[in-house]
């Protein structure tokens, strides 16, 4: 039997929406909204915070910081800080960065990552995740808080692998978005999802995951789901970039190219998929042709490689 809890959302968008439908039957819920509407009951984070056993970022990265700082010393030793930002913020830093920089050094946190659609939770189906955490106490926690609920998860604790996961499928999504959109067919699909695998696996050790990381529902799980999803914004926005647009590319993936670029993360020039996507929200020109370029110049490697071996 599930134990009852004290969760607060932070934000009542989509994914707080969706939290809380699946948890309100079980658990006490306060909700807090940075802008909320009159005709809600939303809490206060002075009054919510002190009380909570499990706090829900069901934000974007980028207030992450200001939350975590103005809840940091209202919360209790055992209160658990969850993530489900799947982004960069304005420095360059992971939701885990952030957490660790701001919460107090005992507080524990964990990561909330994988095909978790909002509208298919909202509708009674299946979502599924990974539990970036440290300790098996707070898998447990989260464990037994869903524990009636169609949100199945496994634990990880490979905290930057699943976060550079997630982070980066929203990219390589963009890259099915433009394929489909110039009809490149579905064996060009095919060869994308083991090219991005081997790139994003590549990022992950460099950026100080373990390999292998990728290959799981934080990584090749949701990448799947957003990279074929008729309602994934990131898949639409590789179709806007291969028609020329230009207006209209927002998001975490357009904005975590940003701050790779800003910051310099890692060498985007080592990982040419990557290059072509970064290449096409710089420059949405002619994607077809960057295509084209990036296959000739994949085969003309492949052959090279096979010639030396």
């Amino acid at each position: 039997m599930t134990t009852a809890r004290q969760i607060l959302i932070l934000g009542h968008g989509e994914m707080g929406q969706a939290m809380d439908y699946l948890l309100k039957s079980q658990h006490t819920i306060d909700i807090w909204e940075k802008f909320p509407r009159f005709d809600f009951p939303y809490v206060s984070l002075q009054e919510s915070a002190p009380r909570a056993d499990i706090v829900l970022f069901c934000l974007p990265v980028n207030p992450h910081r200001e939350v975590a700082q103005a809840i940091a010393s209202l919360l209790k030793n055992d209160c658990l800080c969850v993530s489900i930002a799947k982004g960069l913020d304005e420095s360059g830093k992971t939701a885990a960065q952030i957490f660790a920089e701001n919460l107090p050094a005992q507080q524990p946190y964990a990561l909330l990552y994988g095909p978790m659609i909002s509208e298919e939770i909202r509708a009674g189906r299946h979502a599924f995740a990974q539990l970036g955490c440290h300790d098996l106490r707070s898998f447990e926690t989260m464990r037994d808080c869903f524990r009636d609920v169609p949100l199945l998860m496994t634990h990880s604790c490979d905290i930057a692998g699943i976060s550079w996961s997630v982070i980066l499928k929203n990219v390589y999504a963009m890259a099915f978005g433009m394929a489909d959109e110039l009809k490149l067919g579905d064996n060009v699909r095919g060869f994308l999802v083991v090219v991005a695998l081997q790139e994003l696996n590549r990022i992950v050790i460099e950026m100080g995951g373990h390999s292998g990381t990728p290959y799981h529902l934080a990584g090749l799980g949701d990448l799947i789901t957003t990279a074929t999803s008729i309602s994934s914004h990131h898949h639409e926005l590789g179709r806007k970039l291969a028609r020329g647009e230009t207006t209209g590319i927002t998001g975490e993936g357009p904005h975590t190219l940003k701050m790779i670029h800003q910051y310099q993360l890692f060498e985007i020039q080592q990982y040419p998929l990557f290059q072509l996507i970064h290449s096409a929200v710089q420059h949405s020109e002619n994607v077809r042709g960057k295509f084209e370029d990036y296959f000739e110049q994949f085969f003309q490697d492949s052959q090279n490689a096979s010639f030396t071996q």
